[in-house]
């Protein structure tokens, strides 16, 4: 018999608890293995995300004659990632920009400018054929969006006044979108918005949408910048909004994907993340919209695949890291960087892994596919290209850190740390 029978009680008791917590852990984590797909539930396989570069514009005097030539970020509205244009390495430096300070999402193209704005607030429009100014604003408010080209107008989402990073309530800060004209750079309409938004503006049928910290989705009148509507997500609403028909989509910090009504802002449905032991994980990533399904990362370390319609889930992948990255989506193969270090190429019907390929550093930004290659860039400052179907390393480039690339018809343009660079095919 033990001589301190209450110490034995105790450890007993101990004993059970820890035995029930890893009981309860396993059977949380049992509850969010990967799930695999199917090819043929909720897979439309004619809906091929193959954009195409946009028709020359009638005739027109100055650089109205260019044309958009990459409107938005992810180059369309389904945000699939994927560059109509087919350069490829190797390729020599035109010209490069200095931007001062950190670029972290990549440029629109329009009418022979590059449109883009620094960390700080500064918003540039560089000549696309020798990376000199044309015009350049400061909101004096900082920024982590792309802007968008519609029209002769740039539409820049902006965050709170600096300081940024700003770790205050979403309640105590505000942000605002600003209509610029892209040939003068002078402003059309500048709307305050209640919340700081990060969101690169989606423009279709009159509308610009973005969403803000305080996790409303907000529609303005792309003339006038009026408030259209608005729809409440349950968290902050980081990445831009996507949009396939008549249905927008969005990720949101509560770990949940929100399908609305583009008309109204009404809920079409409401789908979540599968959670762990910790909870859900959170939506950065932007939705890239393809097949009938709507694929975007989380910070638990997964990429998903919804169905656009349903909003079900479909498939779920771990990739040992977060996955702030937002998808492209090319030939029935998603493609996604993780914090793992790595990228991924995942069947885009079942899931299922084509290749994994380590990479220097984390994947925090969106890779671009552009003829046959995948661009992606790594926290450690540096952009790589690898073959789409294999994996296999192309070429790199000693920069870049969140996004690695757009183009038009001459050119690719890269995005480094602080400074754009203006690549020409060698031929």
């Amino acid at each position: 018999m033990s001589r301190h029978p209450g110490l034995v009680a105790a450890l007993a008791a101990v004993a059970l608890a820890l035995g029930a917590a890893v009981g309860f852990g396993l059977a949380r984590e049992a509850a969010t293995a990967d799930v695999a797909g199917s090819p043929t539930e909720e897979f439309v396989t004619t809906a091929e995300p193959e954009p195409e570069a946009p028709p020359p514009p009638p005739a027109a005097p100055g650089p109205l004659a260019e044309g958009i030539a990459w409107p938005t970020w992810g180059y369309a509205r389904e945000r699939v990632r994927v560059s109509p244009y087919a350069h490829r390495p190797p390729y020599r430096e035109r010209w490069r920009f200095r931007a001062r300070q950190l670029l972290e999402f990549p440029p629109a193209v329009a009418f022979g400018r590059l449109y883009f704005s620094n960390n700080p607030g500064t918003t540039f429009a560089v000549r696309a054929a020798d990376g000199t100014l044309a015009w350049s604003r400061r909101e004096e408010r900082c920024t982590a969006s792309s802007p968008t080209v519609a029209g002769r107008t740039v539409y820049q989402a902006y965050l709170n006044r600096p300081p940024c990073n700003a770790t205050a309530s979403p309640f105590a800060l505000d942000g605002a979108v600003v209509a610029y004209d892209a040939i003068t750079g002078r402003v059309r309409w500048r709307t305050t918005m209640i919340g700081p938004t990060e969101s690169s503006p989606l423009v279709s049928g009159g509308r610009v949408v973005v969403g803000d910290w305080r996790g409303d989705v907000i529609a303005l009148d792309a003339r006038t910048g009026r408030r259209l509507w608005s729809y409440r997500a349950g968290g902050r609403v980081k990445g831009a909004v996507a949009q396939s028909g008549r249905r927008l989509y969005v990720g949101a910090y509560d770990g949940r994907v929100y399908a609305l009504d583009a008309a109204t802002g009404r809920l079409v449905w409401r789908s979540e993340g599968q959670g762990g032991l910790l909870g859900r994980g959170t939506f950065y990533s932007t939705p890239a919209l393809a097949y009938g399904r709507v694929y975007l990362g989380s910070t638990d370390g997964k990429v998903y695949a919804f169905g656009a319609a349903s909003g079900r889930l479909l498939w779920s992948v771990s990739t040992g890291g977060y996955v702030y990255s937002s998808p492209a989506v090319w030939r029935r193969t998603v493609y996604a960087g993780s914090y793992a270090g790595k990228l991924v190429a995942l069947d885009a019907a079942t899931g299922a892994t084509r290749w994994e390929r380590r990479t220097s550093g984390p994947v925090s930004g969106a890779p671009t596919v552009m003829a046959g290659l995948v661009y992606a860039s790594t926290l450690d400052r540096r952009t790589v290209a690898v073959d789409a179907v294999t994996g296999e390393p192309v070429w790199s480039f000693p920069d870049g850190s969140y996004t690695p690339l757009v183009a038009d018809r001459d050119r690719p343009y890269l995005v480094g740390y602080t400074r754009v660079y203006a690549l020409d095919p060698r031929r």
